[in-house]
């Protein structure tokens, strides 16, 4: 098949990646203001020009068979490219379109406020779909804008950026040092129960700044920070958080930090995208207004806030 036959079909290709993305032909159609018909249609025309099956079709389920896979891989970016030239032209106009990312569940809520009342009020033109996951997202095969994360690149096909550097801190609950008495050493750690942070079965280590770690023990995995915040306020274990999650408990004594003068690793703060796509101009905007939120939260002065301090 020549490349021009493949060319000719951008109206299958668009309806096919669509259909990926969202789920089914319904609401595929739906984003490209077509019908399900059509856009079903032009997806069956497409796989009559590859000369393969690109869905695996039930009357309930809609999946990718292993050349749909490889497909869409190899088109998405193409097609997120020629979406974003109008972007590229018009960079220095008003900022406007469409921008999707994802955000770590507990630590994004840190940054949901200013968001809310302070980016959203001076760009107006931006309409935003925000997930909050502690879950590492696949930024090309989900069709996110970027992802922004606490921790390191996991994947070579994303271009990373470092916002800030996160200060860490292991806590626990008045009620757990009742219990167990205060921690006075980093070798007594070792034999205290935590919440730990668990993704796919392995525990996350607890890291220090001069390059030590261990792994924590503990009866209880969790996956998300949100929940690991939880156990520590109800007593349950230590947690090994970001200290901007816990500032508040910090301050108000229902979170005490055990051994404070212990130097922990700090995590980055990197936003990624796909590599070889230029960002476009609200993503940039909306990803330096992030990086001057987590500033001021981190120095606690609102003179810092972007633009100013937040409405009331």
């Amino acid at each position: 098949m020549s490349v021009y036959g493949l060319l000719s079909e951008t109206a299958g290709l668009l309806a096919f990646c669509r259909t990926v993305e969202t789920g089914s032909f319904t609401a595929a159609a739906r984003s490209i203001g077509t019908s399900p018909s059509s856009a079903s249609k032009a997806v069956s025309r497409l796989e009559a020009v590859l000369g393969a099956k690109l869905f695996r079709r039930t009357t309930r389920t809609l999946t990718l068979t292993q050349e749909g896979e490889t497909l869409f891989e190899r088109v998405r970016p193409i097609l997120n490219l020629i979406e974003q030239a109008g972007d590229v032209v018009q960079f220095n106009q008003n900022t406007s379109g469409k921008l999707r990312v994802s955000l770590p569940g507990e630590f994004g809520r840190q940054l949901l406020g200013p968001i809310f009342e302070r980016f959203m009020a001076l760009h107006p033109g931006v309409s935003l779909q925000l997930d909050m996951t502690d879950r590492h997202a696949d930024v090309v095969r989900d069709g996110y804008d970027a992802a922004f994360r606490v921790g390191y690149a996991d994947q070579n096909s994303l271009v990373s950026r470092t916002l800030a550097q996160l200060e860490m801190v292991v806590v626990a609950s008045p009620s757990f040092e009742a219990i167990r008495g205060t921690p006075a050493t980093v070798e007594m750690l070792r034999e205290l129960p935590f919440a730990r942070y668990s993704i796919g079965g392995r525990a996350y280590p607890v890291q220090f700044a001069d390059g030590t770690e261990f792994v924590p023990i503990g009866r209880l995995d969790l996956e998300t920070a949100a929940a690991i915040h939880q156990a520590a306020r109800s007593g349950i274990g230590l947690a090994y958080l970001i200290k901007l999650i816990v500032q508040e408990d910090l301050a108000r004594g229902t979170l005490f930090e055990v051994v404070p003068s212990a130097s922990l690793k700090r995590m980055p703060f990197q936003v990624l995208h796909a590599f070889g796509r230029m960002p476009t101009h609200r993503l940039q905007v909306f990803t330096e207004f992030v990086a001057e939120t987590l500033r001021a939260l981190q120095e606690r002065d609102l003179s810092h806030w972007p633009s100013g301090p937040p409405l009331p």
